[in-house]
């Protein structure tokens, strides 16, 4: 399990090649968010379907988002069901991690890496797929329509050198 790998070999590794004398400055995993926009808002069917995708993908019942505002020109009043989100923490935010950077990456078509032009600055990364079918829980006849999806690593690393390291160790496979 890619938590326990973290713990016993990543954290020391991390700490002799960014040369951190206590083990707390290591940085870590904070959490991952999944969130998928709807644009069929007043469908609940599909909503219902994209909600249940991602409870498939994270292994967590998603919270459905709603609009804070009214926008006429989207035909979008205040309350309507715009999304659907995750966040996860702790163990199922590595249990994620190992099965997206093993499973999934790899099982997209024309896939050369990811960028490193994703961090915001801050040691965060930020990341979208296009649908929802390279994950090996969905099947394709019980989706109810082809969804994308923005993934967000947040990390405790104070920069974005920091957090490739930490990403790299955790095995994502970055473009060089």
């Amino acid at each position: 399990m890619l938590y326990e790998r973290y713990k016993k070999e990543i954290v020391p590794k991390l700490m002799k090649e960014l040369g951190y004398k206590n083990i707390m400055q290591v940085p870590k995993i904070e959490k991952v968010v999944i969130n998928m926009g709807i644009k069929e808002h007043d469908d609940p069917k599909k909503i219902e379907g994209c909600a249940r995708d991602l409870a498939l993908i994270s292994g967590q019942k998603p919270v459905i988002t709603k609009a804070k505002k009214s926008i006429s020109d989207f035909g979008l009043t205040k309350g309507d069901p715009v999304g659907c989100r995750v966040t996860l923490r702790k163990v199922r935010a590595y249990a994620f991690l190992e099965k997206f950077f093993n499973i999934v990456l790899p099982a997209i078509r024309d896939f050369r890496g990811l960028s490193s032009d994703s961090f915001d600055g801050r040691g965060n990364f930020s990341l979208g797929l296009t649908e929802q079918l390279v994950f090996p829980e969905i099947k394709y006849d019980q989706i109810a329509k082809v969804q994308g999806m923005d993934i967000t690593i947040v990390t405790t690393a104070k920069n974005d050198r920091e957090a490739r390291y930490l990403l790299k160790a955790l095995g994502a496979p970055f473009k060089d």
